[in-house]
């Protein structure tokens, strides 16, 4: 069974939004992309060509689909733009839009990509494609997730993690921190979210907090 791991560029308070360039989503007046560069270094750049130095194919959602097919068949001499026209680029989306990069298919839904990891091929790497991790992680289709969070504030932009993301904890499995403070974090699924409790304590002040969460007032 092939394999789906995550790659995704993030921030410190979660933002994972154009971190490639200025104009690469500007959505929602997002003023600050092109954040990566100016704080990434060599062994972040290391990292990122290890990540996808295995044989793999592409799964992406259908926007970073659109920044990448503008942008990779046209970067002369770069390998990463020859290897991704040649890797299969399976690109999940409910629109009829073309898809004119080479090697494209249209995935319509969740129990396409089941199907796609049950089959034959090599492993399928996302990159960017932010929405579509929700998805995954419901059905437990997602096998790791490497996160380089870099040592960066935005304050605002689109997150990884929003509200209607499933719940569950996360195993860490390899970690190393960049010389400019770049955390590189691998994570696989480890189950469901378990609570618990330090302690309860008795008190009328308690009493009367949990009466006021209760009837709204808290």
């Amino acid at each position: 069974m092939r394999k789906i791991i995550g790659g995704m560029f993030v921030s410190l308070d979660g933002v994972v939004q154009a971190p490639g360039g200025p104009t690469e989503d500007p959505t929602g007046g997002f003023v600050q992309g092109g954040w990566m560069f100016p704080v990434a270094d060599e062994e972040v750049g290391a990292a990122i060509g290890a990540f996808f130095s295995r044989p793999y194919d592409l799964l992406l959602g259908r926007r970073t689909y659109d920044i990448f097919a503008a942008y990779w068949p046209y970067a002369d001499g770069e390998e990463m733009g020859k290897a991704f026209t040649l890797a299969n680029k399976y690109v999940l989306t409910k629109g009829e839009q073309p898809l004119p990069w080479e090697n494209s298919h249209r995935v319509r839904g969740i129990d396409d990509v089941t199907m796609l990891k049950q089959g034959d091929g090599p492993d399928l790497l996302i990159q960017g494609s932010s929405t579509i991790y929700p998805a995954l992680l419901a059905a437990g289709l997602l096998d790791q997730l490497v996160l380089y969070t870099f040592p960066i504030v935005l304050g605002s932009g689109k997150r990884l993690f929003n509200d209607g993301t499933s719940s569950g904890t996360l195993r860490l499995v390899e970690h190393r921190i960049s010389s400019g403070g770049t955390v590189i974090a691998t994570y696989e699924p480890a189950g469901a979210v378990e609570t618990g409790s330090f302690g309860a304590i008795e008190s009328a002040r308690e009493e009367e907090r949990q009466a006021k969460i209760r009837n709204g007032t808290w």
